[in-house]
């Protein structure tokens, strides 16, 4: 199999980020597995961000990847809970997506450094 180049990579996290980001939102939308096509689509949008992020771990590593693929879905997962599903936007909410953002910004900047 080729090895992706770091670019490659980085676009193959944000598709599997995305992926991530929709079978969480399938969660919700399935009610508690009572309907159907969302029950379905969870382990359908797992399975290939799991897919794609076991191809992105040979160039980007475990510790970026994981970690960028779960801060940034947990951001965009809160986001549309609060902006879609009207959650309440707290301000230890808030604060915690822009602790996360920092986490996720320290992870890309770690990796650009130590490029194997």
């Amino acid at each position: 199999m080729m090895l992706l180049t770091h670019p490659q990579a980085w676009a193959v996290l944000g598709g599997a980020i995305l992926l991530e980001v929709a079978g969480t939102t399938c969660m919700r939308l399935s009610e508690g597995f009572t309907r159907l096509t969302p029950s379905v689509l969870i382990f359908v949008f797992y399975a290939l961000s799991f897919a794609l992020n076991t191809l992105v771990i040979r160039v980007l590593g475990l510790s970026v990847v994981y970690g960028v693929w779960s801060g940034v879905g947990t951001v965009l997962t809160a986001l549309i809970g609060v902006y879609y599903f009207k959650e309440p936007a707290t301000a230890i909410k808030l604060v915690s997506i822009g602790l996360i953002i920092i986490g996720v910004m320290g992870l890309h900047s770690a990796s650009r450094v130590a490029v194997p």
